[in-house]
């Protein structure tokens, strides 16, 4: 039931939005691909993830209507294919009545879990995040020196920059492990405006946003 509930949530977002959220536990990233890949048959494009909420255990998948007519047949042919998905009946790309990808559709959710990780480090990657966590030293160190505890501040914020650095050093590792998935996959590695590195389809196209592989 729960599984039902969850792609007649996302088919009602396809019927009204040109936007579709979709959003997991952090633990259930492989699930969170699962549903990407179902909306993908509907006409849509993934365009990006992020971790949020207080304690960053959800990740909220983004997808956008894509208007090339070849998006648009694609919804067709899935409409007539699967006219009782989200009603009991099966849904594109899934065994019945579960998330599970059917074989053909094993590499594909697989690459989606990818980009989706992908995105969310480098969430976790960016100025303000880094900013955050160094701020976090910072205070831990001052407030171990007003409580006079001056060899702790030491010990305290050398251990806690070094797990940060080693941290972040990890992360860019693992991000350059997928990249080098997704782009043996065919994706291709481009810069947004915000000079953010994002890993596309070719001829793919952000919305809102000019034509990334334009010259």
């Amino acid at each position: 039931m729960f599984t039902q509930r969850q792609i007649s949530g996302v088919l009602r977002q396809i019927a009204g939005q040109d936007v579709v959220e979709i959003t997991e536990g952090a633990l259930y990233t492989s699930r969170l691909a699962a549903l990407v890949h179902l909306v993908e048959h509907y006409g849509f494009e993934y365009a990006d993830a992020r971790r949020h909420g207080a304690d960053k255990k959800q990740i909220t998948a983004y997808l956008y209507r894509d208007p090339r007519p070849e998006a648009r047949a694609r919804e067709a042919a899935t409409i007539a294919a699967y006219p009782q998905a989200g009603n009991g009946g099966p849904a594109p790309g899934m065994r019945p009545g579960s998330l599970k990808p059917l074989p053909e559709a094993r590499e594909a959710v697989a690459r989606n879990k990818d980009r989706i990780a992908y995105d969310v480090m480098a969430q976790a990657a960016g100025t303000q995040q880094q900013a955050v966590a160094w701020g976090a030293v910072v205070v831990l160190v001052l407030v171990l020196l007003v409580a006079g505890m001056y060899l702790g501040a030491l010990i305290g914020g050398v251990l806690m920059a070094g797990f940060l650095v080693g941290a972040f050093k990890l992360g860019g590792v693992r991000r350059e492990r997928i990249a080098a998935r997704l782009q043996a996959a065919g994706f291709v590695a481009v810069r947004d405006e915000h000079g953010r590195q994002r890993l596309l389809r070719p001829g793919q196209q952000l919305p809102g946003h000019a034509n990334p592989f334009a010259g």
